[in-house]
This record gives structure tokens, C-alpha cells and sequence, in this order.
């Protein structure tokens, strides 16, 4: 007898109302729910084996991992620094790292930094540097704690050993080793087979590879345009590096001029591909099982752009947001916007409606749309999603998003 794989099943955090949901897809049921659970969205979801998912309550300054094949969906609840910015775990899925950043201050003011192992439930909290780093940890033997800090930028090496054992009393942590980096640093990412890091500037994609417990500087990947990405996503699918490169005007009020283009940079051809995806507000993406999900927002009507294999695009018309983004102000200061999710092991694609309560659901093989899930609370900001099937490999990214 053949026993039917598990739903893929949908996280959705409204992290201002503090609801998470678990629902399956494509038929929207819900299966799992968490109140009082205000979740970091900049620190976003991390994917863990078997399906799970850690992500941080700012709220109660938690690192939780939920399981939704469980019997409880909290599998683990462990205390950390706030509020959140960055997280991510080595490749195996046992040691995690936490940084904490700007929260809803007006400029960075924590520098403390969480490491947590999963299987001993040992958590050390340490001072680093102020100023939102980014996050990788390195698998091996004896993995490293990779910190990419911008003004100064720079790469800081930690060993996790060495912070996990810290004393308590949060003591700084001095790197044992540096890598120089531009000052514009934003997107981080990690390819575990190859022990690579990548942290995506203005001048292109920096990398560095382990050797021992230090980084080795190799060379800059290029952007390859005169725009720049500002986000950076292992693909599981096939070893490539994704981002979405802005450019056009500086000031952020004329953001519906802003251009922007898929870039694709395949890690064992070095060749890299880009693609008109329109004007506007696009940032992060989600990777289904063959395609490559974006949403655009516009004054002129929004859309889910969908780019198979060949970088052949697909545009789903998305209904208009009342509080969306309007022309002369910021794309994101008081307005609404969207969150989107995928799984490698999926078809189905989220896409959030800020300030609606509702998730669309687009099968990005057909284009077919099933009925607009509707959450009961009102999604403000877009909330924060992610899709997952038990065994969609989605853990060989081990960046939260």
C-alpha cells in the first residue's frame, strides 16, 4: 500500500496582531495555531530538517522550533537576545546562531549575539560589534560563527565551540580571524557543499572559503549591472545563488521608478542570468519545485512574477492592497505589503495581502489560483510566510529568510 506523502503545510506569522498559522496547502485548512507569538520578520524563518521551522519571538525573546508533523508544534522554545536580526544554523540543523540589531529603534544598539545548540539544548549569550550583522554558520568538525558586519564591513570568524562555552555575564567575543568587506553589506548566504560563504555588496557578491578554522578571500561575483542586490538565497534546487538587483532613482519616494531584475549565478558553471522583472518594489523571493517566485508591487497593479528553469516569466495579477504603497512616499514607513513562500518540494506559491488577512495560492506549473485563504487577523506589514514539505531539502539553505 502506498501511504500518501504529507501536505506541504504553510507557516504564516502576523507578527504585529502575534498569531502564527499553520495551514495546508493548497486547501487552506488550518491545522496548527500560536497566540501571543510575535515573531522577528527581519530575522524571518529558518528551515530545519524534517520539515520544521526556527524563527525568533522578539516579543519574548525566544528562539522556537516548530514542528508541524508533530505532536506539539512547539517543539523547542530556548531564551535569546533581542531583538532579532539575523538567524541561521550549520548544515546539519543543530547549531544556531542569533544576532540582534536595530528592532523598532531608530538606529542599532544591541550587540549581543545567541548561539544555541539544538541537540544538547546548551545556549550561551556573547557582546560582539553594534550595527545589525548578518549570520552563517559553517559545518565541520569544529563549526564557525561567520558575522558580516557592515561600517566598518567586515567578516568575523568565531568559533561556536568557543562561544557556547562563554561565561555567563554576556563577556565580548573578540574574532579570532577578519575578512575586509565595503561597508554596504546586505544579503548573506552559504553554500554547505563547498564551505563558501557569500555576503552581497555594491561591487557584487564577495565570497570566501573555509580552510581550517579562517576564511580564505576569493573573487568578487559581479552584479554584472549598474543596479545592485540587496538579498542573496542559496538554491537547493541546483546549486545557484539568487538575488533581485534596484536601480534607478536614489530617492526612496520615487521607488515606482525603481528597475529590477532577477540575477541567477550558478555556483558550478560560474555563468550568472539576468531578468527584466519591471518596475517598482521587489525584494525577497521563494524558490518552488521549478520556479523562482517574486511579487512586484506597482501604483499600476501588482503581480506575482513566476521564472521557470529556462528564466521564462509567468505574471499572476494580484488584487491591489488598500493600504499599499503610493506614489511620493516611502515603500515601506505606515504602508502594506507582501510576503511570499515556496517549497522545493511544491508548486504552490503564498503570496500575502497586507492589511486584507487573506494568502493567494498560485500553482506556478498551471497558473491555476485557489481560493484566497482568509486568516481572521488583518496581516499588517504583509506578515511573514513560509512553505514547507517534510522532505523538500529546503534545510540546504541554512539562512533564515
Amino acid at each position: 500500500m502506498t501511504i500518501p506523502a504529507p501536505p506541504a503545510v504553510l507557516f504564516v506569522s502576523d507578527h504585529r496582531a502575534g498569531t502564527v498559522q499553520v495551514l495546508t496547502v493548497p486547501d487552506g485548512v488550518r491545522v496548527g495555531c500560536l497566540t501571543g507569538r510575535h515573531l522577528s520578520e527581519h530575522a524571518g524563518f529558518l528551515a530545519l530538517p524534517g520539515g520544521r521551522v526556527a524563527c525568533v519571538d522578539d516579543r519574548r525573546g525566544e528562539l522556537l522550533v516548530l514542528d508541524p508533523y508533530g505532536e506539539h508544534l512547539v517543539e523547542t522554545a530556548v531564551p535569546v537576545a533581542g531583538p532579532a536580526e539575523h538567524l541561521a544554523c550549520d548544515p546539519a540543523g543543530r547549531r544556531l546562531a542569533v544576532t540582534t540589531g536595530l528592532g523598532a529603534n531608530g538606529a542599532p544598539w544591541s550587540d549581543l549575539l545567541t548561539v544555541v545548540d539544538r541537540e544538547t539544548g546548551e545556549a550561551a549569550r556573547v557582546r560582539t560589534r553594534v550595527g545589525e550583522p548578518g549570520v552563517t554558520v559553517l559545518g565541520g568538525g569544529d563549526p564557525l560563527v561567520v558575522l558580516r558586519h557592515r561600517e566598518p564591513g567586515a567578516l568575523a570568524v568565531h568559533r561556536f565551540a568557543g562561544l557556547l562555552t562563554a561565561p555567563p555575564g554576556c563577556p565580548r567575543a573578540e574574532p579570532h580571524g577578519r575578512l575586509p568587506l565595503p561597508d554596504d553589506g546586505h544579503g548573506d548566504a552559504q553554500d554547505p557543499d563547498a564551505g563558501r560563504v557569500f555576503a552581497a555588496t555594491g561591487e557584487g557578491v564577495h565570497r570566501a572559503r573555509r580552510e581550517g578554522d579562517t576564511l580564505v578571500e576569493e573573487a568578487v561575483i559581479p552584479w554584472g549591472s549598474s543596479a545592485r542586490g540587496w538579498y542573496l538565497r542559496l538554491d537547493t534546487r541546483r546549486r545557484a545563488l539568487w538575488s533581485t538587483l534596484r536601480g534607478g532613482p536614489g530617492d526612496p519616494s520615487r521607488w515606482p521608478e525603481w528597475t529590477n531584475e532577477a540575477w541567477c549565478h550558478d555556483l558550478g558553471s560560474g555563468r550568472t542570468v539576468r531578468t527584466e522583472l519591471g518596475p517598482g518594489l521587489v525584494f525577497r523571493l521563494a524558490l518552488a519545485r521549478q520556479h523562482t517566485a517574486f511579487t512586484r508591487i506597482h501604483p499600476e497593479g501588482d503581480e506575482l512574477v513566476l521564472l521557470d528553469a529556462g528564466h521564462t516569466a509567468r505574471r499572476v495579477p494580484l488584487p491591489a492592497m488598500a493600504g499599499a504603497p503610493r506614489r511620493g512616499g516611502t515603500p515601506w514607513e505606515g504602508v502594506q505589503r507582501r510576503a511570499v513562500a515556496a517549497s522545493p518540494g511544491s508548486d504552490w506559491v503564498a503570496v500575502t495581502r497586507g492589511g486584507h488577512g487573506e494568502v493567494h495560492l498560485v500553482h506556478a506549473a498551471t497558473g491555476d489560483e485557489a481560493p484566497p485563504v482568509h486568516l481572521g487577523t488583518p496581516l499588517d506589514h504583509g506578515g511573514h510566510a513560509v512553505l514547507r514539505t517534510r522532505d523538500d531539502g529546503a534545510e540546504g539553505d541554512p539562512v533564515g529568510r
